[in-house]
């Protein structure tokens, strides 16, 4: 959790799942439960979000992705991220696609870079939703647009 401002509560956490199916029902895509396949059932979530903040980047659809640690490091969240974009750009035909994280968040980062995202550093931006001096405030922008979007089409371009 030394990525985020802080752990979030039962309640928290199920009011979220709560808006996340309202927004698939209501238009068809959110952030999606991630199972794996003769595992977790919950291995966490991962797909499109609308930021719920104002910031230069916004309105936009962001890609967005947390695992429970027990599966970090089996390429889940690329996988997952790369179909999130196939879907963004594909079905529904978004110009754009961000991404943002803590500056210190490498394990993010490094997704971003796999799945064909580009740091932007003159996006990069203090997050509003949290106090100034915050040590996760700091967060760097990353962005894929459709002209530049590459579906991988070989297994070795997959995860």
């Amino acid at each position: 959790m030394r990525h985020f401002a802080a752990p979030i509560e039962r309640e928290q956490s199920d009011a979220f799942a709560r808006r996340q199916a309202a927004a698939i029902e209501e238009r068809g895509w959110a952030l999606w439960a991630v199972e794996v396949v003769g595992g977790a059932s919950f291995a966490g979530f991962v797909g499109l979000a609308e930021p719920r903040f104002d910031a230069h980047l916004t309105p936009a659809v962001k890609i967005g992705w947390r695992l429970a640690r027990a599966n970090w490091g089996n390429g889940y969240a690329t996988e997952a991220a790369r179909e999130s974009l196939r879907y963004g750009f594909e079905v529904l035909d978004l110009d754009e696609i961000v991404s943002f994280t803590t500056s210190a968040n490498d394990r993010s980062r490094r997704v971003m870079e796999r799945i064909g995202m580009a740091h932007d550093p003159d996006g990069d931006f203090e997050h509003p939703a949290l106090p100034p001096g915050h040590p996760v405030r700091p967060h760097v922008l990353y962005r894929l647009g459709h002209a530049t979007y590459h579906r991988p089409d070989s297994e070795e371009e997959r995860p």
